[in-house]
């Protein structure tokens, strides 16, 4: 795999991803199609308005299938007949306030949407790598500045997190007793707070930045001091697809700390665990405007404290971030203004900061972004 590269691992192959629809699967589905991989989409429509598959005409670009992860029949069927090489799982409720308001879709859709996915894997009688996106809540916070790894215990006090941390356990127990013996191979990938240009969900700090620098009002902040491991969308996707590339490359499974069918971190370097406040300077320097302070002295539980270790990716997967914090702000801005000035750019501008980052991956020596 080092010698080629993920152009070489996805091109003309079958992936399908679930929730493509979604702000990281829409990136994660342009970035296929430039590597010319087939891809077929399963999703609900887009759960926002704008939305960046919208922008991208995703649907004309790819096999688009409109249904819910949490059918388990339809999810049976949309498998067996794409026959994919690669499956990607990020359909999922991905807001940690909504959660508190839809507990039980919440969980219908981030547990038994996942078993859903692995049952179907269960019945592919061919060589397949499934790769189930979780999240950095997964793990029980104690609110430390430690940054967690992936044997730590898994947990949530909100309806979300809790959900990601029964996807984690569901999808270890699921490869463990069902997928020993199976040309099927089944990884997770544990993300920090992505940001980037495309992302129109409510109550996510940079959609809230865009929708009020562009009404030229104050931009809300709720929580300022709470940190989080701020990454660009590409870098996470980058660990998934070159960890279901170095998936499909390898020899025999191992059950040992070596294998890679296992979870895995993929975070930002330390320097980018910073405050919502500091991530709020950062994006006004590139779009002048003020903030404005929206605590809630009722609201709903979120963490205060999260990192993440990326030990274990960079030890058996040679990955590691590329962009720093203030390449990520600047990247994500120059996006979303870029799409206010002239919204038929937006294919163009998206397709370039994919290239710019594997260019930057390239120049400092990262596996995955090798040349073919």
């Amino acid at each position: 795999m080092e010698s080629s590269g993920l152009a070489a691992a996805f091109a003309g192959r079958r992936v399908l991803v679930t929730g493509h629809t979604g702000f990281k699967g829409s990136w994660l589905a342009e970035w296929l199609l430039g590597m010319n991989a087939d891809v077929t989409g399963y999703s609900l429509e887009p759960p926002t308005q704008p939305s960046l598959f919208g922008q991208l005409q995703l649907d004309r670009r790819l096999r688009h299938v409109v249904a819910d992860v949490r059918d388990a029949t339809q999810v049976v069927r949309v498998i067996s007949e794409s026959r994919p090489d690669f499956i990607f799982h990020l359909a999922a409720q991905s807001l940690v306030r909504e959660s508190y308001a839809q507990p039980v879709d919440t969980f219908a859709t981030n547990v038994m949407g996942t078993i859903n996915v692995l049952e179907a894997a269960r019945a592919v009688d061919r060589p397949c790598v499934v790769i189930v996106v979780t999240t950095d809540k997964c793990y029980l916070n104690r609110e430390w500045h430690y940054g967690y790894r992936e044997d730590d215990p898994l947990g949530g006090r909100d309806p979300y997190s809790a959900s990601k941390a029964a996807a984690e356990i569901a999808t270890a127990a699921w490869r463990s007793s069902f997928f020993g013996k199976s040309a099927v191979r089944i990884a997770s990938g544990r993300a920090g707070n992505v940001i980037g240009g495309g992302d129109w969900a409510k109550d996510r700090i940079v959609p809230d930045c865009i929708r009020a620098l562009s009404a030229g009002k104050p931009i809300p902040v709720r929580n300022r001091l709470a940190t989080r491991p701020w990454q660009h969308v590409l870098e996470p996707l980058a660990g998934y697809l070159w960890l279901a590339a170095s998936l499909a490359a390898a020899p025999a499974r191992r059950d040992d700390d070596t294998s890679l069918e296992s979870g895995f971190n993929f975070g930002p370097d330390s320097d980018s665990n910073r405050n919502v406040g500091d991530l709020v300077a950062r994006v006004l320097q590139h779009w002048p405007g003020e903030w404005a302070d929206a605590s809630e002295g009722s609201a709903p539980h979120e963490a205060r404290f999260l990192h993440l270790s990326t030990d274990k990716a960079a030890r058996l997967l040679h990955w590691r971030p590329v962009w720093s914090f203030d390449e990520t702000i600047r990247e994500t801005v120059t996006w979303y203004r870029g799409a206010a000035e002239n919204p038929a750019t937006i294919g163009g501008m998206t397709r370039g900061q994919i290239d710019r980052y594997c260019e930057a991956a390239r120049a400092a020596g990262l596996p995955w972004a090798a040349s073919a």
